[in-house]
């Protein structure tokens, strides 16, 4: 069985550091990039190219709305040609750096409130589809199991990855239940572990209200793991093993090419 893993990374910007980057890289596949909207700044986002190339991981943009205040995790009311605006702007400028260290991106994956608005509004979508085909339809767009994201961008000519969360609770429509909700993001490593394993080998998890969800999953974001105060090494160890032995990733086994000029590798298929 393989699956891509995947976690977002480089949201440091000026003196602020966030998350846990240097150790979380070791144990994933795939680095969805801040591109300085909702986090990360230029040098940040060149850092964290060139750590994910010295990891081996494959390199995505994660643009979000333009709200580094709430960190991208506030609805916007804006337009479909907006949002492709957005995410056009974004993504050229991590590709651009992505570039200057002799390689390119592997794939997009929106984050926060435009991600969950994408998930369930068509023209929203669809804006984020174009945006991302207008620049390199060789890009993948990570996108909800089962949600408008993957719809718009099989239409745009895109390659999709299904991505289910390892730390989340779900609806039970198969939707991410909101953070706001006592209990919806999960914290116990051994826990995460555990779903992972459930979604990728049984195709479900347990929505919040205790009924099973069904789909299927090509990535799985790893979500807390980029934030130390969560996880300790014993853990981020937990999450080495389910790379290196349980899963082992297509994303990790395919590279063969020197990390400073390699092309980015594909999680399993995605059409």
């Amino acid at each position: 069985m393989s699956i891509d893993l995947n976690c977002d990374m480089g949201e440091s910007f000026g003196s602020y550091t966030i998350g846990n980057d240097e150790s979380v890289m070791r144990s994933i596949t795939s680095a969805n990039i801040a591109c300085g909207f909702h986090a990360g700044d230029p040098s940040v986002i060149r850092r964290t190219i060139r750590l994910a190339l010295a990891s081996g991981v494959a390199i995505g943009a994660h643009p979000g709305f333009p709200d580094l205040v709430g960190f991208g995790r506030r609805e916007m009311k804006v337009t479909p040609d907006e949002v492709e605006d957005f995410v056009m702007y974004q993504v050229s400028a991590v590709a651009g750096l992505a570039a200057a260290e002799g390689t390119r991106l592997q794939h997009v994956k929106p984050h926060g409130a435009l991600y969950n608005l994408a998930a369930r509004d068509a023209d929203i979508a669809a804006a984020i589809a174009r945006g991302i085909a207008a620049l390199d339809r060789s890009l993948i767009l990570f996108g909800l199991a089962g949600s408008e994201v993957l719809i718009a961008g099989r239409a745009a000519g895109l390659r999709v990855a299904a991505e289910a969360f390892a730390d989340r609770a779900y609806t039970p429509d198969g939707a991410l239940a909101s953070r706001r909700e006592a209990g919806t993001v999960i914290h116990d490593p051994e826990r995460v572990v555990s779903r992972v394993l459930q979604m990728v080998l049984e195709g479900t998890v347990q929505a919040t209200d205790g009924s099973t969800v069904t789909f299927t999953a090509e990535t799985i974001c790893e979500g807390l793991l980029a934030f130390p105060m969560k996880y300790n090494e014993d853990h981020i160890a937990m999450f080495d093993q389910l790379k290196s032995e349980t899963l082992q990733p297509a994303a990790a086994t395919s590279r063969k090419h020197p990390p400073s000029r390699r092309p980015p590798a594909s999680p399993p298929d995605m059409r």
